[in-house]
């Protein structure tokens, strides 16, 4: 892994993402900071600094497309499919919805989906994983291979281990605790 790009990531996140006070997460969990990534994901450096560090993760991870809950896992996996493209790896990307679609085509899974392909699931943050959990159930049962869960952070409060008991490959660029305390060193 580039060293001197996930050190900007980092430094990206920090001054972007995060925010120290208590917030109630998604999972439904307390917690006394909330790093939101998707700011990060919509500044053109940060983009391509998250898609080149996880494009090397879906590669050493041996995956054929990713993708994740939408809303979140959409802007980063442009930003893997915009890295794959212009190092010439062929990479597939989608995103499940919550619910099927109640016009057009109906679908739940959008995007470049093709089942019996080895997969990863993916998102921004993980706490719990229970978005990514729902979307890792609708692809496998659309037929994909899913062997990894790829994050851009793991806070570190069990959802990695949801993905393990799955019988899946966990990678991330950062967990929550390197953040919070590179955040806390700057003050």
């Amino acid at each position: 892994m580039n060293p001197e790009y996930r050190r900007e990531l980092l430094d990206t996140l920090v001054r972007e993402c995060y925010v120290e006070r208590e917030v109630t997460l998604s999972s439904g969990k307390k917690s006394d900071y909330y790093l939101d990534c998707r700011r990060a994901m919509f500044i053109p450096r940060a983009a391509f600094l998250a898609g080149e560090l996880m494009l090397e993760l879906a590669t050493d991870a041996g995956v054929e497309q990713i993708g994740g809950m939408a809303a979140a896992a959409i802007p980063v996996t442009d930003a893997i499919l915009a890295a794959a493209y212009r190092h010439d790896v062929a990479m597939r990307g989608f995103f499940v919805r919550k619910e099927a679609k109640g016009h057009g085509m109906g679908q739940r899974i959008e995007g470049a989906f093709k089942p019996g392909l080895n997969t990863a699931v993916l998102d921004d943050t993980i706490t719990t994983g229970s978005s990514t959990l729902d979307a890792l159930a609708a692809v496998r049962e659309a037929g994909a291979i899913v062997t990894a869960a790829i994050f851009l952070v793991d806070r570190g409060e069990g959802g990695a281990g949801a993905f393990a008991r799955e019988g899946l490959k966990i990678r991330s660029i950062f967990i929550g605790d390197e953040i919070r305390a590179t955040a806390r060193s700057r003050r």
